[in-house]
């Protein structure tokens, strides 16, 4: 076997690979014994016919693939060992002949960081955003219209009312929207079905129907429909009419019986407001703390790596839904291929992050023990308010173990880089002294 390591470059070994014939033959016979033991060929028992046989029955091309696909991955791992290269995922490898075997291997191979001066870090923490009594009030509105009640109207449409339609539409000859008894709530400036819409239901009376025409704007999301025109026939078979519970001490109580008052009420969603808008100006600073100290970094990683994290959102983003890629795909009439590419920027800055925190955590010697992941472990199983025991059980798993400890000192390096921010150069070391 031959080796030649062409290039190193973006973090990447370039290399080709020349196996000699013998090397090959060896393979063959292989793969000869193991695909005679479970192919049927007329004539023998399994497993007795002769090599010249099989490759007359199955063809050349079918034992010469079973062979490289044994061959190559074997010569691929013996010229790392003898180039003395470390890959961190697996590589890309093409076969550019067989006659004799020649493939080339790109191989993704360890980042190099260099961090900037981060240890002299300023960032100016922007302030909370104020909890004001409009914000107060807007969120009390949105509990009424949560415990709002919807009754029959005897009149003709208006906005923030709720119909009941039945429609027919069509766009270029094709069915659009066809349902009986749909539940629509007529808001202002909405964009579904189609921008237009509810303003056209607007003063229609119980059981009136009526056509109309609806352009949908070159720029609309859904590109299939984006530009062109759909006729509708609707007919309103109910108008509904949404009632406010009054705002009183017995709507807070209603709320929660710890709300004696409205007033109580009142202090708590302003606590809570500004338990949210302090929890917002901290995700705010510590990432424009990351990205401080991400911005001077030199950095250097193979491509796989944004590839591997373009995947892992994508994993993490359809986990969370009941929608499949597929699906989503359809209705947003992209290609798995442009999804990716939109994912490119946000992966890119997830895995040049990732690596100068973890380059951060090496000089800092930051270290999570294990009585803290299992202090970690009681927290969350505390706060869980269902089934406790399993979800012990599943970080209390060498795999949930790992992940958390890999939460907590993502969650200290952090940590440490807003002391640093904020001009804090003090690193506690009582837990180190202890050690």
């Amino acid at each position: 076997m031959k080796v030649i390591n062409e290039k190193t470059e973006n973090s990447q070994a370039f290399l080709t690979v020349e196996m000699e014939p013998a090397e090959l033959e060896q393979s063959m016979e292989g793969s000869y014994h193991r695909l005679v033991q479970r192919t049927k060929i007329p004539g023998f028992r399994k497993g007795k016919a002769p090599r010249a046989i099989l490759e007359r029955y199955i063809g050349r091309e079918s034992l010469l693939e079973e062979a490289l696909n044994h061959l190559v991955p074997e010569a691929y791992e013996q010229a790392l060992k003898e180039q003395a290269i470390e890959a961190i995922a697996r590589p890309q490898i093409e076969v550019m002949q067989t006659e004799p075997v020649v493939f080339k291997a790109i191989v993704p191979l360890k980042p190099k960081i260099k961090l900037g001066d981060y240890h002299n870090l300023q960032v100016t923490p922007e302030p909370a955003e104020a909890v004001t009594e409009d914000t107060i009030q807007a969120v009390i509105e949105q509990l009424r219209h949560q415990r709002a009640v919807w009754e029959p109207a005897e009149r003709a449409v208006d906005f923030n009312d709720m119909v009941v339609l039945d429609v027919e539409s069509g766009i270029e000859d094709k069915p659009f929207i066809n349902q009986k008894g749909a539940q629509f709530q007529v808001l202002h400036d909405l964009s579904f079905p189609a921008p237009g819409f509810a303003e056209q239901l607007v003063g229609m009376k119980k059981n009136e129907e009526k056509e109309f025409k609806l352009q949908f704007p070159a720029d609309y999301p859904r590109s299939e429909v984006a530009g062109k025109e759909a006729w509708f026939k609707v007919t309103v078979t109910e108008v509904k009419q949404e009632i406010l519970p009054e705002l009183n001490d017995e709507f807070a109580k209603e709320l929660n019986a710890d709300f004696a008052t409205l007033d109580l009420l009142r202090e708590e969603v302003s606590a809570n407001l500004k338990h949210r808008a302090e929890d917002k100006a901290r995700v705010a600073f510590e990432e424009r703390v990351m990205d401080a100290v991400a911005g001077p970094a030199e950095v250097e990683f193979p491509p796989i790596l944004v590839e591997m994290e373009i995947a892992r959102i994508i994993d993490q983003r359809f986990q969370r839904t009941n929608q499949s890629l597929e699906e989503y795909l359809t209705s947003v009439n992209k290609t798995e291929a442009e999804l990716c590419e939109e994912l490119r920027p946000l992966a890119t800055q997830r895995v040049t992050r990732s690596l100068v925190l973890g380059q951060v955590v090496t000089e800092e010697k930051i270290e999570v023990s294990d009585p803290e992941i299992a202090t970690e472990i009681a927290r969350m199983t505390e706060g869980a308010t269902e089934n406790k025991e399993a979800v012990e059980r599943v970080f209390n798993t060498p795999e949930g173990r790992e992940s958390l400890g890999q939460a907590l000192l993502t969650r200290k390096v952090i940590q440490r880089l807003v002391e640093i921010a904020r001009g804090s150069k003090e690193i506690e070391t009582v837990e180190k002294e202890e050690k």
